[in-house]
């Protein structure tokens, strides 16, 4: 039996049995949730090392992308856990090819062909990721908060890595041009991960914790924190 939670009330939620007592729409948001964040690690993995370790210019930073690949195969694991214990099985998803996991993704976010664009991913497009997790780490369902604290400290090293691959493009007027074709690509891609703006749906994830913000809120969390790094490499965020 499960019992509504009243609009007043904050809501904690602590261990599996406790989830299953809770409204429907809240158990299924907190497995979308997980699920698509899940996805996307393990697709990060195979991006790291299918799209971008081919462009790594040197073997110094084919090293890098192999070491934010592990981390993101370790990413998806650990939501792979969270969810195995709400009885929700992920193993399928490791046989699929990233083309056959666009439920929950843009196709056009796995078809980088520049360094330019390895750094824009990073260092733009995984903050992204990292204004959800922020959230996520201070969800309502305990076990997903807890989890996802380790998972952002590496994807910090993921963005910083990204940051240093765009400075160094940005050295010259050439790398410039070229970071500018990738930001003016991928920005739309960027943006589209959010969503609609003011949903019901993040609406009432916030109401139930899972969320501190809705869509529209989210979105430009991100552009103040990525618009001052646009302005700082010498490039201009797309309209």
């Amino acid at each position: 039996m499960t019992i509504a939670v009243l609009d007043d009330e904050e809501v904690v939620v602590r261990t599996p049995d406790e989830f299953h007592r809770m409204p429907r729409d809240y158990q299924k948001m907190l497995i979308s949730q997980v699920t698509i964040n899940t996805e996307g690690e393990l697709s990060g993995g195979d991006d790291y090392v299918q799209m971008f370790l081919p462009l790594a210019p040197d073997a110094e930073e084919r090293q890098v992308c192999a070491e934010r690949a592990a981390e993101e195969y370790d990413h998806y694991k650990i939501g792979k856990r969270v969810l195995a214990d709400l009885g929700i099985d992920t193993t399928y998803m490791e046989t699929q090819a990233v083309s056959e996991r666009m439920l929950f993704a843009d196709e056009r976010m796995h078809t980088c062909t520049t360094w330019a664009e390895r750094g824009v991913y990073s260092y733009i497009g995984e903050e992204t990721a990292m204004v959800m997790l922020r959230e996520f780490a201070e969800s309502s369902y305990k076990p997903w908060a807890e989890a996802v604290r380790t998972i952002i400290l590496d994807e910090k090293i993921h963005i910083a890595h990204g940051a240093r691959v765009c400075r160094n493009l940005a050295a010259t007027e050439e790398g410039r041009t070229e970071l500018q074709a990738a930001l003016d690509r991928l920005w739309p891609m960027f943006v589209g991960i959010f969503g609609s703006a003011n949903t019901k749906r993040s609406k009432l994830a916030v109401r139930y914790g899972l969320r501190r913000t809705t869509n529209g809120e989210a979105i430009e969390q991100w552009r103040q924190k990525v618009g001052p790094r646009v302005a700082n490499l010498g490039l201009r965020v797309p309209e």
